[in-house]
C-alpha cells in the first residue's frame, strides 16, 4: 500500500505519534484502497467549533469531521481531509473508560470510513459502518466500542 498521511498539529493536548496514527488510517484503508493520501489535523476545541459549525451548521465542537475529496479524477489517490479535536477525544476517553489511544484509533479510522463513503445517518448504514469499524479495531486489538459496560451492580443483587 502507498500511503501519505499530512499530520498537522494545531493544538497542544498530547495526541498519538504519526506513526500509530497513520497506523490506524492504513488499517481502514486495508483491502478497500491501494494508494491514498490525506490530510490529518488535529485541532483545539475553537478550531474544531468554527468548523463545526461553518460546514454542519452546528454550534461547538464535534470529535472528528472529515471532507472527502470529489476531485472526478480516475486515478486520483486523494482522499480528503480528517479534522479530530485532540482535547474532545481525551475527554470522551476518560468519560466513556477508555484507553485514549484506543480512542483515538477508533476516530481515526471512523473518519477514514467517512471519506471513503461509509455514513451512519440511517440506522442500516450505522451498521453496517459500526461493523466495519469493529473489524479493523479487531484487527489492531482495540475491543469494541460499541460494547456496553457490563453493570456489576447485576452481578451483587
Amino acid at each position: 500500500m502507498t500511503l501519505v498521511v499530512d499530520i498537522q498539529r494545531e493544538s497542544a493536548e498530547p495526541a498519538p505519534d504519526d506513526e500509530d496514527l497513520s497506523r490506524a488510517v492504513a488499517a481502514a484503508l486495508a483491502g478497500r484502497r491501494d494508494q491514498a493520501e490525506l490530510c490529518l489535523r488535529l485541532v483545539d476545541e475553537a478550531e474544531s467549533a468554527a468548523l463545526n459549525h461553518r460546514y454542519r451548521g452546528r454550534s461547538g465542537p464535534t470529535n472528528v469531521l472529515s471532507f472527502p475529496c470529489d476531485a472526478g479524477l480516475p486515478d486520483c489517490h486523494l482522499l480528503g481531509d480528517l479534522v479530530i479535536c485532540a482535547p474532545l477525544v481525551a475527554r470522551e476517553a476518560r468519560a466513556q473508560d477508555k484507553a485514549v489511544a484506543d480512542h483515538w484509533a477508533h476516530l481515526t479510522i471512523h473518519g477514514v470510513l467517512h471519506l471513503l463513503g461509509y455514513d451512519h445517518v440511517e440506522d442500516a448504514d450505522a451498521d453496517i459502518m459500526e461493523n466495519e469499524e469493529r473489524a479493523v479495531l479487531a484487527g489492531l486489538g482495540i475491543a469494541d466500542p460499541y460494547a456496553l459496560p457490563a453493570d456489576t451492580d447485576t452481578m451483587s443483587q
